[in-house]
């Protein structure tokens, strides 16, 4: 292996989620991954003995995990919490552009397309979901001692976040992120005066 080059599994597993991002589970097969990976074909199996549904189980578990730790970071870069959810759906606007509106949340693609028909792999966005959710509560709640209230604002951040995407993907437009942002802004700023006066 070349110096700083990734090994095979790892260039597997990167291939796998740019892929399965952009193109779902249907649209990817192990051969492209295999192409995008610059790996043989059967060291897929080698790594992931249980094929595709493995692979992609590893990677939404894993890239899930990634992206929830990148928006958290994303909204601790700013001290204030209405300032700081307007700076992160600013920047996924940015990022979504960046990649010609084809790269947006690790997940949703796959989630969309499995959630009735392969229940190991519903099963893995759901948990990735659910970590985001808690990992929200957690930080909104800093701010809105109702615990519930927190739990809210998390989940709908990530639903305004995703609904965001696709609209934006759908018309190759950052503005739906930008207004979602601006909306989620307008949700925690009453939540927070609500705690405020509590």
């Amino acid at each position: 292996m070349a110096q700083g080059q990734p090994d095979t599994r790892t260039r597997i597993e990167s291939a796998a989620t740019a892929l399965f991002r952009r193109n779902g589970y249907s649209g990817t097969g192990l051969k492209r991954i295999a192409t995008e990976a610059q790996a043989p074909f059967g060291s897929i199996y080698h790594f992931f003995p249980g094929g595709k549904q493995q692979l992609a189980e590893e990677t939404i578990r894993t890239s899930g995990a990634a992206y929830g730790r990148m928006v958290l970071a994303l909204l601790e870069s700013v001290p204030d919490p209405v300032e700081s959810v307007v700076h992160a759906f600013e920047a996924a606007a940015d990022d979504l552009a960046a990649t010609d509106y084809a790269d947006a949340c690790p997940i949703a693609t796959v989630a969309l397309e499995v959630a009735g028909t392969n229940e190991v792999l519903r099963i893995a966005t759901a948990d990735v979901f659910a970590g985001w959710i808690s990992a929200g509560e957690e930080w909104f709640g800093r701010w809105v001692t109702d615990p519930d209230e927190a739990r809210a604002l998390a989940h709908s951040m990530i639903m305004i976040l995703e609904g965001a995407f696709v609209l934006s993907r759908a018309a190759r437009d950052p503005e739906p992120l930008l207004l979602a942002g601006r909306s989620m802004a307008a949700l925690v700023r009453a939540a927070v005066g609500r705690a405020g006066e509590g």
